[in-house]
């Protein structure tokens, strides 16, 4: 894909974290980006793993950083796997998640003998006994729900591990294979997609992740645009066996292509 094809595409994806901003420090020239989608009237869909936050909250950020977002502009997985949960009518679930998304989750019965365990993002509250509780929940017949699968995200002081090290250990000592939620599931891509009327091939995804976003997205049928901000780094891209469509150095590129 040249630089000048982006101008032709009538939808954004975008993920939040490393590509607008880095904890809470806008990307330089990412405001003026924003602006310039606005101008042009493309549809826009932030596409956060974010599993500890609602869309409020996270929309609600990007207004205090400059950056004008709506909370239905943002596609998040834990409202996309309550939507699912209610779907499927699961009667029990052991919420394995951030009190403060808990209200994302309204209408699902927590249970000790639980149908699906729900993994999102607890910090320094996973131990040995819990992964412990867990294996057996899922022994006993639960499916595991993974918010996203994570490897890494970016702080201010580097790299730092994320959930799908845990997701990947239950999956090791049960047998069972996670339900993905989240990037680079296909079915967050699909979600945002319906929700902008769009088809793949009107849409690019842009984000910092050469799995999550660029390999997740062109799975789903989209085209990747990695940048060169957050937590990218040229080794690991190296590595991933994923061929980007594009690589820029930032979201404030686009500013000049739009």
């Amino acid at each position: 894909m040249q630089i000048d094809e982006i101008s032709g595409i009538r939808g954004l994806l975008a993920d939040m974290d490393g590509v607008w901003f880095v904890e809470n420090e806008p990307i330089a020239g990412a405001r003026e980006a924003l602006a310039r989608i606005r101008e042009r009237n493309l549809a826009l869909r932030i596409i956060s793993n974010t599993s500890t936050r609602t869309c409020d909250e996270l929309a609600a950020k990007m207004r205090r950083l400059g950056m004008h977002v709506e909370a239905n502009e943002v596609i998040s997985p834990p409202r996309a796997a309550a939507r699912m949960l209610r779907a499927r009518q699961v009667k029990g679930v052991k919420l394995v998640v951030s009190d403060s998304i808990r209200g994302e989750f309204a209408g699902l019965v927590e249970s000790d003998h639980p149908d699906a365990v729900v993994i999102g993002d607890i910090g320094e509250r996973w131990d040995y006994t819990l992964m412990n509780q867990l294996f057996h929940h899922v022994l006993e017949g639960a499916e595991i729900v993974a918010l996203h699968r994570g490897r890494y995200w970016q702080v201010a002081d580097g790299l730092k591990l994320d959930i799908g090290a845990f997701v990947a250990g239950l999956e090791f000592a049960t047998g069972a294979t996670a339900t993905v939620v989240g990037k680079p599931s296909p079915q967050l891509f699909r979600m945002a997609l319906q929700d902008m009327g769009l088809e793949p091939d009107q849409v690019v995804m842009i984000g910092d992740d050469i799995y999550h976003d660029v390999g997740g997205a062109q799975e789903a049928g989209l085209r990747g645009v990695l940048v060169k901000t957050g937590k990218y780094r040229e080794s690991l891209v190296a590595s991933a066996g994923i061929t980007p469509d594009m690589v820029i150095d930032s979201i404030a590129v686009l500013a000049g292509v739009l």
